[in-house]
């Protein structure tokens, strides 16, 4: 490669990456129900559209939705409440509940807008306090507006390692490295934010708090002894979850 060539490829690499990091800092603001500073490229109404648009395919991938109307009923009722006793209710977003037939996998998750899901492996575990602390973490990840922020992160990555590719060659598969182990550690920050609004949720909707720790004793006793390490997983140790927990209860219990 000759010198001209190689020097006008580092530039235009360095113009990529510097125009993927100012976009990022142009579209930073701050969360007006969590007051944090974030880096969000969508709309709330797209956020809801998203959601919206995607709930049907993840149903799917989950057996659909259980069978029982009084079960998904009691679902909605347990989130509703904790919706409309929290800062969630002043939110632009459309809750809803949805209770999955999956009896195998032991999750549960919340998509852009509001669409929050349990696995019935999950919630035949659980009692209404309990099932509390779950659906307020996972409208935790709405109000936080983790998926969006995620998503923005992933585009600027994108961006960055495709300049790097550009600039150097094999430096962008480095780049891309850097940049998902980055998502990952925030990812686990978003758990550990989603907790403790939980937490929150909890104790206005008159749940009892502490039954998040339950929870988390329930999580630690699904991975069993070949638990992925904390540093593998975009979830924080349920043991560490603990610690957090009990200092948002003590935060936030009047």
């Amino acid at each position: 490669m000759k010198r001209g060539n190689w020097k006008i490829r580092i530039f235009i690499g360095l113009a990529i990456v510097a125009f993927a990091f100012i976009k990022k800092c142009s579209n930073t603001e701050e969360n007006p129900y969590t007051g944090r500073e974030q880096h969000i490229t969508m709309t709330s109404d797209q956020e809801i559209a998203i959601g919206l648009q995607s709930a049907p395919g993840m149903a799917q991938q989950h057996g659909g939705l259980y069978p029982d109307e009084k079960l998904q009923a009691f679902v909605k009722k347990v989130g509703n409440r904790l919706v409309n006793n929290s800062i969630a209710k002043d939110t632009p977003y459309q809750y809803d509940f949805h209770l999955l037939a999956d009896d195998q996998t032991i999750n549960a998750f919340a998509l852009p807008g509001g669409q929050c899901f349990i696995t019935y492996a999950l919630f035949s575990q659980l009692n209404e306090a309990q099932l509390a602390g779950v659906m307020g973490h996972e409208i935790g990840h709405v109000i936080g507006r983790h998926s969006a922020e995620r998503i923005a992160d992933s585009q600027t990555w994108q961006t960055a390692t495709m300049g790097a590719t550009v600039g150097a060659g094999d430096m962008g598969s480095i780049v891309g490295s850097i940049g998902q182990n980055t998502l990952l550690k925030n990812g686990r920050n978003d758990e550990l934010e989603s907790d403790e609004l939980g937490v929150l949720f909890m104790i206005k909707a008159g749940y009892d708090p502490y039954e998040m720790i339950r929870v988390m004793e329930i999580l630690k006793a699904a991975g069993g002894p070949n638990r992925v390490p904390e540093f593998q997983s975009t979830h924080p140790d349920p043991a560490n979850r603990i610690e957090k927990i009990k200092a948002a209860i003590e935060k936030y219990q009047e």
